[in-house]
């Protein structure tokens, strides 16, 4: 745990009693501080005070006795409307602030120079997040790995020297944390996500940009340059006086860090310079992990750590469990897992990466479908369709993919392993990439593709990918 001794001696309101909720009343407390405990459900409440904290409506309770709101990410700030705790907070003087806020300040108490990699981006963070932290333990660093990938931060062991903290954060962490201020920060790509929250995706970007923006004196922006939106953030940190290290995975780079044919490379002054080999690394596979790749590398660089020790951990990497996850293989089959493709821009990386697939697509559906997806169509050999979506995509897919509306994930699966192995293909891949949230059939996606695996490996002759 890391004690908030930044409010010792002062009453906190804390609204959001999830994970991270309960890790910052908890963090709190041991800091010094007073709690008063807030939220919309009556078991959230319930727990927090099993736990020993103060709770209370916070509709109906001073204001002016509050030095900070620490409100949890999934509440909204500004869109569609901003939560009532938050309007409560603003008629008070009181700032809104989040867990991640409150780790920066303690670790400009206590340890302003110990390493902290920030990664955002519409795609890729989590393997990204994931990757930095793999380098920085083969490189014996103590890491600390946390914030949206899963451990909240401040369940995490404070900040020192030597200690690195790896943190992924989402839009809306970043929302709540005015002085962000990592030592390396990672901004991947913008596309089109969370609307709902931000309102347009010009607010959504500029909220992106405050990661790179605010990285330490001393500090690098590392932001992939393959869209338009970070190509202009990178050119405004340049002239900020930035530290600024771009990213592509599409063109070469006069200066930077690119990737081509599998080999990335760093660029400076003329001359470039080979970094690492990315060719026969299963668990980074695909152009999509091409950049968190590079973007990781790029990080682990600016740390100081050498190019054997970054190859070595890139080889090693195990990759993440429901993005690309290659979770069996019978003959000729492989079966990989994608559960995490939750909208079609997420499975626009996975159907790139293989070139004869038997794909497992569908749930509760997103807005646009997957008619982006068109170009990947002719890499599909047979789609199995799935959940509330199956319909919608059986008329996107029409007659120019051979599909089938299997309606749930048990007869997708045995379906589609069937006919991936009397296929005859030298490599056919049942991919699982839904481009659809779970929620109509499962409570989230890492229960989505849990059951996926398991059904693969109840088939009979499966074997695991080594």
């Amino acid at each position: 745990m890391i004690p908030v001794t930044s409010f010792a001696g002062k009453t906190v309101a804390v609204f959001g009693l999830g994970g991270s909720g309960l890790a910052s009343c908890h963090a709190l407390k041991a800091g010094g501080a007073e709690v008063i405990a807030g939220d919309d459900s009556a078991d959230n409440l319930a727990k927090a005070a099993q736990e020993g904290f103060i709770t209370a409506d916070l509709r109906s309770v001073p204001w002016a006795n509050f030095s900070a709101l620490v409100l949890a990410p999934g509440v909204p700030l500004t869109h569609p409307a901003p939560h009532w705790s938050v309007l409560k907070a603003r008629e008070a003087g009181v700032e809104v602030i989040g867990d991640i806020e409150l780790f920066c300040r303690e670790r400009r108490r206590h340890a302003p120079n110990a390493p902290f990699v920030a990664i955002t981006g519409t795609n890729g963070k989590s393997t990204t997040t994931a990757l930095i932290a793999h380098l920085t333990k083969v490189a014996g660093y103590d890491t600390q790995m946390g914030g949206n990938i899963g451990t909240a931060i401040l369940s995490l062991g404070p900040p020192r020297m030597g200690r690195v903290h790896v943190v992924e954060m989402s839009s809306y962490q970043i929302d709540l944390t005015p002085s962000l201020d990592p030592s390396a920060g990672i901004l991947l790509n913008v596309s089109e996500d969370h609307i709902d929250r931000h309102g347009t995706i010009q607010h959504y970007a500029e909220v992106k940009e405050r990661l790179v923006a605010g990285v330490q004196a001393n500090g690098t922006s590392i932001v992939g340059v393959d869209d338009g939106w970070c190509r202009d953030i990178a050119d405004r940190l340049d002239r900020a006086g930035k530290n600024v290290v771009r990213i592509s995975v599409r063109n070469p780079l006069a200066s930077g860090i690119y990737v081509e044919h599998g080999t990335v490379l760093r660029a400076s002054g003329g001359a470039r310079s080979e970094v690492a080999r990315l060719g026969g690394i299963g668990s980074l596979r695909g152009l999509h992990n091409a950049q968190n790749a590079a973007c990781a590398s790029a990080a682990a660089l600016s740390m100081g750590i050498s190019l054997d020790v970054l190859q070595n951990g890139l080889r090693s990497f195990p990759g993440l469990a429901h993005r690309m996850e290659q979770v069996g293989r019978r003959g000729n089959v492989l079966f990989v897992n994608d559960s995490k493709g939750t909208n079609a821009d997420a499975a626009a990386h996975a159907l790139s990466s293989f070139a004869d697939i038997f794909w497992i697509a569908g749930g509760k559906p997103k807005m646009g479908g997957i008619t982006s997806l068109t170009g990947f169509f002719p890499r599909i050999r047979k789609a199995y369709l799935i959940g509330e979506a199956a319909q919608e995509f059986s008329g996107t897919l029409g007659s120019q993919v051979p599909h089938e509306i299997s309606q749930t994930l048990d007869v997708a699966v045995e379906h589609a392993a069937r006919d991936a192995e009397a296929s005859g293909l030298n490599e056919a891949v049942v991919l699982l990439s839904p481009a659809c949230a779970s929620f109509d059939q499962y409570r989230n996606f890492e229960i989505r593709g849990a059951k996926f695996r398991e059904l693969v490996q109840a088939l009979p002759g499966v074997k695991a990918v080594v």
